[in-house]
């Protein structure tokens, strides 16, 4: 029997959201949720009025993409001269801003109508233009929506016509790409030196590190610390300078000065694991240190923790010791930084290298991140995500960490939480295909403790296997701050986390770069012959990846 017209069948709730999360819009994901309080939002907004933002501009506008952005910034302007406040202005003028070849005339009116959408409170950061893509702004909700759908004001004739002379439709064209938030992003050695065979390397090859440049992107590095001292670790080659992106310093001194405080001591553990040198009694000594101070945590019979201070004797030294470390601040303390503050440092390292025609800096490190939504955009295609595979394909390795959620609470049938290991918690930028993924092992006996408990687990999202090696994160030592140390006594004390097990990759990668050359500028094969050397721990791949980092074998198969 036939069967009549069926009633439509209700749409389940769940079904709505994902409709809706894979709606076109020019406002990204994970702002819109902060704007509708459907999730919560990154600490410090709140429900405040206004959103720190990171403005994509549309490629397909007449001029490019830097147009679109020049013509964003010339409103600004004029809503800054309209209210009489002139020092953002000359903050921005002070950088070097100028008008883009291929800028189309915009009308005067068109562009006052474009200021009208900046209010009490709105801002665009200077850092904006340290990148071709990006401006970074505080804006309204009302801003946000009216800016998310301008357009390019057409001519009055094809506007009454409906049709360009050539007959064809008329197309508005959008000033913006995307509008996303502003993440905050967060922080996510002398015994592991020998876990990744980087002393063998050492005295067998000779891979010191020596020409080869690394940046830091992180809290900055303690420019005061013996360990940078003894082989001039923070001296750079002519043209580069060390960069502070935590606020707009248009004097390059003092914004390079400013690169070299570390208020937290996060970047300048991570540095100490790359490169530089302590040493009391072997040469090259290190100048007016008597002793060498290593704090370390021991757990107590109740349960508690104690600090317990040791006297080291030897030499303390990073996986590439002669290596010159770039510092790049983009975090104002251990938990404050923006996501804009990363962009800016990458878009320093591209003109620094010309964008790949001369490349100065080989590679950098980021020990940081934020965790990964798939509701805000596809694995691996947010703007970090974007901007570290364009970098990589400039030249320039890009290391970064898994991250730290490897393992958390899930709730029973019974509704009892029970702890357990979580995959598919890898954190952007750890998503990036060409970015050099990296997880956590035991400091010093990988094959026993295999990964650590906390590494974050792949898959990503889509499916692609990350993490690409592990490489030690366990109580790894490195330099403390120098700050109030004793005379003669240099301070070094013990982390953990996948931040630490990072920069022993970029240090194994520097230390190989030096002795092979002919890789320079060729990111994406180092990393595929890291990932062919790495020693299987007999662990399935969505925790170790390849492996364990070992550069003796991966100096040997080339």
């Amino acid at each position: 029997m036939a069967r009549g017209p069926q009633p439509a069948r209700p749409r389940r709730k769940s079904e709505g959201n994902i409709q809706e999360n894979l709606v076109k819009t020019r406002i990204g994901g994970d702002l819109s949720s902060f704007m509708k309080g459907k999730t919560d939002p990154p600490k410090g907004i709140g429900k405040a009025k206004h959103f720190d933002v990171i403005i994509e501009f549309n490629r397909d506008f007449p001029g490019g993409g830097t147009a679109a952005r020049q013509l964003l910034f010339e409103a600004f302007l004029l809503y800054l001269n309209r209210i009489g406040a002139t020092d953002e202005s000359n903050n921005l003028w002070r950088f070097g801003m100028s008008p883009p070849l291929g800028m189309p005339a915009v009308s005067e009116d068109s562009k006052l109508d474009l200021s009208q959408m900046f209010s009490n409170g709105s801002r665009i950061a200077a850092k904006s233009l340290w990148t071709d893509s990006y401006a970074f702004a505080t804006l309204t909700r009302e801003a946000i929506d009216r800016l998310s759908s301008w357009t390019m004001p057409q001519k009055d004739d094809d506007k009454n016509k409906g049709e360009t002379k050539s007959g064809s439709k008329n197309k508005k064209t959008p000033l913006v790409y995307k509008i996303w938030c502003d993440h905050e992003i967060k922080r996510c050695v002398y015994e592991s030196v020998r876990t990744i065979k980087c002393d063998a390397a050492h005295a067998s090859f000779a891979a010191s590190g020596k020409g080869v440049v690394w940046a830091v992107a992180d809290t900055g590095i303690d420019g005061t610390h013996p360990h940078f001292k003894t082989l001039r670790t923070l001296d750079l080659p002519d043209g580069l300078f060390h960069r502070d992106f935590t606020a707009d310093n248009p004097d390059p001194t003092v914004a390079s000065a400013a690169a070299l405080i570390d208020s937290a001591g996060h970047g300048t553990h991570v540095a100490g694991i790359i490169a530089g040198r302590t040493s009391v009694l072997d040469e090259p000594k290190t100048d007016a240190v008597k002793k060498i101070c290593v704090k370390s945590e021991v757990r107590n019979e109740n349960g508690t923790k104690s600090t317990v201070k040791d006297t080291h004797d030897g030499v303390i030294t990073g996986m590439a010791p002669h290596c010159k470390l770039l510092s790049l601040k983009v975090l104002a303390n251990e938990k404050q930084g923006k996501l804009s503050n990363l962009l800016a440092a990458i878009g320093y390292v591209q003109r620094s290298n010309d964008y790949g025609r001369n490349i100065k800096i080989h590679g950098i490190n980021l020990s940081l991140g934020y965790p990964f939504d798939p509701v805000w955009f596809a694995a691996g295609q947010s703007p970090l995500c974007v901007e570290v595979d364009r970098l990589v394909r400039s030249g320039v390795c890009v290391v970064v960490a898994a991250g730290n959620a490897g393992y958390g609470t899930v709730t029973q049938f019974s509704g009892a939480p029970e702890r357990a290991s979580h995959s598919g918690t890898i954190m952007d930028p750890g998503n990036a295909a060409l970015a050099i993924t990296v997880g956590s092992t035991h400091r010093d006996m990988p094959h026993t403790y295999g990964v650590s408990y906390f590494s974050s687990k792949g898959p990503t999202a889509d499916g692609r296997m990350k993490p690409d090696l592990v490489a030690p994160g366990e109580r790894i030592i490195s330099c403390a701050l120098y700050n109030g140390a004793k005379s003669g006594e240099v301070p070094f004390r013990e982390d953990t986390g996948t931040s630490m097990a990072t920069p022993h990759v970029s240090g194994a990668i520097a230390a190989f770069l030096s002795v092979r050359r002919e890789f320079l500028g060729q990111p994406e094969r180092v990393k595929e012959i890291f990932i062919g050397a790495a020693t299987d721990l007999k662990r399935r791949p969505e925790f170790q990846g390849a492996g364990l980092l070992d550069l003796m074998r991966t100096l040997q198969a080339v």
